[in-house]
């Protein structure tokens, strides 16, 4: 059985770049708790494809994280249809700058800050304007441990992520006390975005893990969802590392 503290019964969450991963799982971890949830992709068939997979509850809107008239078009749908808005996760990321720093070009960098960095801003924006402002809520933002570490060739995701977690507890001081503002940080996870850290060394990554394994995207949608329900009341302007230990270890991370 659910207890109180974990129950979103009543409640509406938005998760946005859930079509697969983490944000797929989070959903489902939302989901499970009760809420109506919306999930969003860039590509409207594939939203609706993920909220087919979770089944109940779950709706499909296609919407880019950066396209500003599709979140406002996705965030008034939300409110409309469902009369409230409680819970949005901002977990849209990319990571098209992979090598050292100095060989990045501004497009690269511009599209990695735009979908990891500006996006959560601009959804919390339309969220806060719409119903939170008002009504409350809570905001779970998908950062990383590259946020808290460094690393050869992800130089420009770890910074995006790093000011994503001041980002964090910027808004969490500005929307308190009818809104908290919180951060997760997941480790080296299975998703196709982390595949590059993990594919082909798997076992080496996981052994370097005190838990001794990676991650798997259900440990990180449960983590959301702890974040986002009662459970969590009085915690704003943090970042949950969800990892296995690899901080802690002597992981790649």
């Amino acid at each position: 059985m659910t207890s109180p503290e974990a129950s979103l019964h009543g409640r509406v969450a938005l998760v946005t770049g859930a079509s697969r991963g983490i944000g797929l799982a989070a959903a489902g971890a939302l989901r499970d708790r009760g809420a109506r949830v919306v999930v969003t992709s860039r590509d409207e068939e594939r939203a609706k494809d993920a909220a087919r997979q979770l089944g109940d509850n779950v709706e499909g809107f296609g919407a880019h994280a950066t396209d500003e008239d599709a979140a406002r078009a996705c965030v008034e749908h939300v409110v409309e249809t469902y009369g409230r808005l409680d819970i949005l996760v901002n977990n849209a990321g990319t990571n098209p700058a992979y090598g050292p720093i100095v060989d990045q070009d501004h497009a690269r960098f511009a599209k990695t800050m735009d979908v990891n960095l500006w996006a959560p801003i601009l959804w919390t924006s339309l969220a806060v304007k719409a119903w939170m402002g008002e009504n409350g809520g809570a905001v779970v933002n998908t950062a990383s441990i590259g946020g808290l570490s460094v690393a050869k060739d992800v130089g420009i995701y770890h910074v995006s992520k790093a000011a994503l977690i001041h980002l964090t507890k910027h808004l969490a001081l500005e929307l308190g006390p009818k809104v908290r503002v919180n951060a997760i940080a997941p480790g080296i996870v299975r998703t196709r975005l982390a595949e590059a850290l993990w594919q082909d060394n798997e076992e080496a990554v996981a052994g370097a893990t005190p838990l001794g394994r990676i991650g798997e995207p259900e440990d990180i949608g449960e983590a959301v969802a702890f974040l986002a329900g009662e459970g969590a009341r009085w915690i704003t302007g943090e970042t949950l590392v969800v990892d296995g230990g690899q901080l802690v270890g002597s992981g790649p991370l």
